[in-house]
């Protein structure tokens, strides 16, 4: 699975082999930590403008924003590696 790109919504994708957890933005803790990355530029914002739905933090400390849900970047991240292992 670490070459596979997983689409994230609107034309964006990641490599999900450098994904380290596809988490949900609401608690305090993960709007601090959204908050950190972005004073500290490593924030990406793959909404298009929409409002975020899930956070993907990455290997490189960046933190992506995306505006679906965690439930279903991980079910992408799931199938795209269950369709390698065949």
């Amino acid at each position: 699975m670490s070459g596979a790109l997983i689409n994230i919504g609107f034309g964006n994708f990641v490599s999900a082999g450098r994904v380290i957890a596809v988490i949900n933005p609401d608690s305090m803790p993960m709007r601090r930590l959204r908050e950190d990355a972005k004073e500290g530029g490593r924030m990406v914002d793959a909404t298009q403008g929409r409002k975020t739905r899930s956070l993907i933090v990455m290997d490189s400390n960046h933190l992506i924003l995306s505006a679906l849900q965690a439930e279903t970047v991980s079910q992408r991240m799931r199938q795209e590696g269950g369709d390698e292992e065949r």
